[in-house]
C-alpha cells in the first residue's frame, strides 16, 4: 500500500534523527507485561510487485507482549498475537457483481527493539514469524459460499519485517505498525512439468493498536 510505503520512509527518517537525540533525553524505559489488540488493514502483493491501496482486507489482532530493559532508553519486546490477514477482491462487469475474500489466520510473534525517544514515546522495529491456523475464502454477491481451504495447500510458516511508533499513557499506550512479509503465502508444487505457486503472493499489514500494562 502507498500508504505504508510512505509511513516506513517517513520512520526510516525519524529513527536516523532520533538516535542522534538520545543521548539528551533524560528518559527511560522500564520492564512491562501487558496485553494489547488492535485493527488490521491487510494485503497481498505479487512478486515484483508494488503493496497498492487495491483489496484491502479488514481484521483485528490480540495477544499478549513484555518489555524487557536492556539499557536506560532500549529494551527487547516480544509478543505472542493471533492475527488475521489476506486480501478482498472485487468483480463488476456486465455478468456479474461482488466480492471474494481470502482469510488467512496466523498465531505470530514478533520480536522487536524498542527505543524510547521520550518517556512517552517509543519507536520500535525489528521481525516477526507466524503460523497459519486456519484460512478459508468466501464470497458474496452474485457468487455466495463459505469454504474452509486446507492448510496443506498453503504455506504454514510466515515471517517478515516490522516497524512502528507508540505513544504512552500509563497504562495504556496506542500505535501504528506495518508488517512486510517476506514469505510466499502460496506453496510451489509441480504439476504435469510445469512448476508454479499458488497464489504466489505475500503478505502486507497495517495495525493500529491498543494495549494495557498489567503490572
Amino acid at each position: 500500500m502507498k500508504l505504508q510505503a510512505n509511513f516506513l520512509c517517513a520512520l526510516t527518517l525519524f529513527l536516523s534523527a532520533s538516535f542522534g537525540m538520545l543521548h539528551a533525553q533524560d528518559t527511560n524505559v522500564n520492564t512491562e507485561f501487558g496485553v494489547k489488540g488492535g485493527f488490521n488493514m491487510s494485503n497481498l502483493y505479487g512478486s515484483g510487485d508494488d503493496v497498492d491501496d487495491n483489496n484491502i482486507l479488514y481484521g483485528f489482532n490480540a495477544g499478549v507482549y513484555a518489555t524487557l530493559p536492556i539499557s536506560d532508553f532500549v529494551a527487547i519486546q516480544p509478543e505472542v498475537l493471533f492475527t488475521t490477514k489476506g486480501a478482498e477482491f472485487e468483480y463488476n462487469n456486465a455478468f456479474a457483481s461482488g466480492n471474494t475474500k481470502f482469510k488467512l489466520n496466523y498465531i505470530e510473534v514478533p520480536l522487536l527493539v524498542r527505543v524510547n525517544v521520550t518517556k512517552n514515546f517509543n519507536i520500535h522495529a525489528g521481525g516477526y514469524a507466524s503460523y497459519l491456523v486456519s484460512s478459508k475464502i468466501t464470497g458474496d454477491g452474485a457468487f455466495d459460499f463459505d469454504q474452509e481451504i486446507d492448510r496443506d495447500d498453503l504455506a504454514k510458516f510466515d515471517a517478515g519485517i516490522a516497524a512502528g511508533v507508540g505513544v504512552d499513557f500509563d497504562p495504556i499506550s496506542i500505535g501504528v505498525r506495518y508488517n512486510y512479509g517476506l514469505t510466499t503465502v502460496g506453496k510451489e508444487r509441480t504439476v504435469g512439468g510445469t512448476t508454479y505457486t499458488i497464489p504466489d503472493a505475500k503478505n502486507s499489514n497495517l495495525t493500529l493498536y491498543l494495549s494495557y500494562k498489567l503490572n
